[in-house]
């Protein structure tokens, strides 16, 4: 019997038409599951409250109560439901209302607790996604961030597994050719908050490099375009910004690079730190706790917010040079093949489909 896995994301559909690190997860998730079971992204519906808007949160919860009776009464059967991120702004309203209903193993990954949040504008949704995580029978977390709190408030038969984050692929990419040794590649949307930080970050460290003849490769478009360029100036003749691009421009780009450069300032993780070590660079970024669960040892973490320790670190990966076997063999930890086993090993399924 083929088992039947439910997915839903309430913070952001797979299908939603704005491309985002959230959505590319949820693909990512969805397409891992596939080799476990069945799987039917089963509601489009969106519990996000952006502002803290009680009344907000009071129609979201009503529209979620419409939803889950909808898909209670359809006869579907499920033998595992899986939601992906629950937090406070985008608690999860309607799988632990289903599974209870219907008798469904209820399996949330990366789900997060926020004890602060249990008063001010979102305490109503806070709570709600506490009570989603005190229903799920396992919780799959990407990185340690979220853990003291899980682990702190966990039921005792709930368990909690580490998935590592992962690349939406079975292998690697081929692997480029490098030619000097001293080209940087950062990729990062041009946004204000810590986007922009990161750029303050990186330009900072610029003007403390001991390296001669660096180049810079920078990635990414937006709204604060203005800000970043002025930013990186004073680096006319050794900077080069490329623009937006696609996967596959991407994947271009680090192909001819040699050190990834992104500080990933208050970084949940960050998939592109991944995917330059899968292309063999080295990288380097801002010991930040999310960051430590992606970037492997033969990367640099360096001291947040201090551009000296960043500049040094950056001197040290472009003197040592390339250790591209060895990255790359630590990205193969991060790929879908691993991820798909350790969803298999831990997903808990209705009894009549074992």
């Amino acid at each position: 019997m083929t088992r039947k896995i439910a997915f839903y994301a309430p913070l952001k559909s797979p299908n939603h038409a704005t491309p985002s690190g959230d959505r590319t997860i949820a693909r990512g998730l969805m397409n891992a599951l596939g080799s476990v079971g069945d799987v039917d992204l089963v509601s489009e519906f969106r519990s996000r409250d952006g502002s803290g808007d009680g009344d907000v949160q009071a129609g979201l919860t009503d529209q979620a109560k419409a939803e889950s009776a909808r898909l209670i009464k359809s006869g579907a059967r499920f033998d595992a439901w899986v939601t992906y991120h629950n937090y406070y702004k985008a608690p999860d309203l309607i799988g632990p209302r289903v599974c209870s209903a219907l008798g469904i193993p209820y399996h949330l990954i990366e789900s997060s607790r926020s004890p602060k949040r249990l008063s001010g504008p979102w305490s109503n949704f806070a709570r709600l996604a506490d009570a989603a995580s005190d229903a799920a029978a396992v919780i799959f977390y990407f990185t340690g961030r979220d853990l003291p709190e899980l682990e702190n408030a966990r039921p005792t038969d709930q368990k909690l597994v580490h998935l590592r984050p992962f690349l939406d692929r079975v292998d690697l990419p081929a692997l480029g050719v490098r030619k000097g040794g001293k080209t940087l590649l950062a990729v990062g949307m041009f946004r204000t908050g810590d986007k922009l930080a990161s750029y303050q970050n990186l330009a900072a460290a610029l003007v403390r490099l001991q390296t001669p003849d660096w180049s810079l490769r920078i990635v990414g478009a937006g709204v604060a375009e203005s800000e970043i360029r002025t930013l990186f100036a004073p680096f006319t003749s050794q900077v080069t910004f490329v623009g937006a691009l696609d996967a596959d421009g991407v994947s271009a780009e680090m192909a001819g690079a040699d050190v990834f450069v992104w500080p990933g300032v208050n970084e949940a993780f960050g998939m592109v730190f991944i995917e330059a070590q899968a292309a063999g660079l080295t990288v380097v970024a801002e010991d930040r706790i999310g960051l430590r669960d992606v970037v492997g040892p033969q990367g640099f973490l360096t001291l947040p917010d201090a551009p000296a320790s960043f500049a040094a670190a950056i001197d040290s990966a472009i003197a040592r040079g390339s250790l591209a076997k060895e990255v790359r063999e630590y990205a193969t930890k991060h790929l879908r093949g691993a991820a798909e086993q350790t969803l298999a090993n831990a997903l808990q399924f209705n009894e009549a489909s074992l």
